[in-house]
């Protein structure tokens, strides 16, 4: 569903979230997959529960605000819908890992991807899915 009840969030401050994921996956496939819980966290509370209610996301708002760094204001919907994207890749990742199968670090690495592309290249791939399903199947009137 459209979210547009939800205040926006910064801009720079989701692709400072996506800087985080992207080395928070690197660091799984380097020291520990025990880190992904880290995200597991952050994609449930931001995915579901919304920015707004998630400790690390008001952290960074409230530095990136105050040093004038907060980019633009965009929409929380298709972030949050990233978010939930995040939440099962990276509990995918951590079941995988603790059922001892080297497949973990296939979702590990796709988040690796679209993170980098998130902030490095203002692109995220799962607001694009987003949109591109609300233009084929539009909300019907509620």
């Amino acid at each position: 569903m459209l979210r547009f009840d939800l205040p926006q969030v910064w801009s720079n401050v989701v692709r400072w979230e996506a800087f985080i994921t992207f080395t928070v996956c690197l660091l799984a496939l380097l020291l520990s997959p025990w880190v992904m819980v880290l995200l597991v966290l952050q994609g449930a509370v931001r995915g579901f529960a919304g920015h707004m209610r998630c400790p690390s996301h008001l952290l960074w708002q409230k530095v990136f605000v105050a040093t004038g760094h907060a980019g633009k204001k965009t929409d929380a919907g298709p972030k949050m819908f990233a978010n939930k994207i995040l939440f099962v890749a990276s509990s995918v990742s951590l079941l995988l890992f603790l059922a001892g199968s080297p497949l973990w670090k296939v979702p590990c690495t796709l988040l690796i991807v679209f993170s980098f592309m998130e902030w490095a290249l203002d692109f995220c791939a799962a607001c694009w899915v987003y949109g591109a399903w609300y233009r084929r199947f539009p909300p019907s009137g509620s």
